[in-house]
């Protein structure tokens, strides 16, 4: 009898449906990572008059960010791996590059949906209103955002096989990124940084993100460093997810 090799958009499809139907099942998840920067929006009311609308919604983006695709990713890849959910994977009929490409496709989905909802709470709540060019460059520069950190998620399970490790290790990245992010933001808003120091913030992955992000709200405010700032996000994202795909393995021995 002849085997018959269903399409790959069929499998696809199919993948993709079930990765959206184990997220559902899991959203404790998402929504501690969606209701933390929607705090922080509300929180941050106060600041808008001095820091800017744009400033508040970029950092409060930058959290949803690091929390989903770094975290989240990550520690989701190891628990799978780890249960041999890949192993099984490889021997059905199905590419290994539409196994990863599904679930990176989950993780972005659900980044449009955080910052949909920041974009909504920081209306309705902050009065901060965007044109539709900056709403729609925003979005894309998310999205690019959030690729960095997956790359920085992939980088992390591929490098360490151990799950339990691997979330001690993305927790330590994550309060990196985001307690010093932050921290260094408020400095640098308020001109306290030495200049060497803002300079090295600022092409930093978190700045270069922030930079972009917060240009993209002000359309009439992108320039050149903007510009230079998404490329070097992209950049990092090329380097982290080179070796993220080169170095992982399928299983944990």
């Amino acid at each position: 009898m002849e085997t018959v090799v269903p399409k790959i958009s069929i499998v696809f499809r199919t993948l993709f449906r079930a990765d959206i139907t184990t997220q559902w099942r899991n959203r404790k998840g998402l929504v501690i990572s969606l209701l933390i920067p929607v705090m922080m929006v509300m929180l941050w009311k106060d600041m808008v008059k001095t820091a800017g609308g744009a400033w508040v919604l970029s950092n409060a983006l930058s959290y949803g960010l690091v929390a989903l695709g770094l975290m989240g990713y990550s520690n989701t890849i190891a628990r799978d791996r780890d249960k041999g959910i890949f192993q099984r994977l490889r021997v059905a009929p199905i590419p290994t590059w539409a196994i990863m490409c599904s679930r990176l496709l989950v993780q972005l989905l659900m980044i449009v949906i955080i910052t949909l909802a920041i974009f909504i709470v920081g209306y309705d709540v902050d009065h901060i209103s965007l044109s539709v060019s900056g709403y729609i460059i925003t979005l894309f520069t998310s999205i690019i955002g959030a690729g960095f950190y997956l790359s920085v998620g992939q980088l992390i399970v591929a490098l360490i096989k151990n799950p339990d490790t691997v979330n001690s290790t993305s927790r330590f990245v994550f309060i990196i990124f985001v307690v010093s992010g932050m921290v260094i933001s408020l400095y640098d808003k308020a001109k306290k940084l030495p200049p060497e120091y803002a300079t090295i913030f600022h092409w930093s992955p978190y700045g270069t993100i922030n930079t972009m992000m917060a240009a993209g709200m002000e359309p009439s405010t992108w320039n050149m460093h903007a510009t230079n700032a998404s490329l070097a996000t992209i950049g990092y994202i090329v380097v982290f997810l080179v070796i993220g795909i080169r170095k992982f393995t399928w299983n944990t021995k």
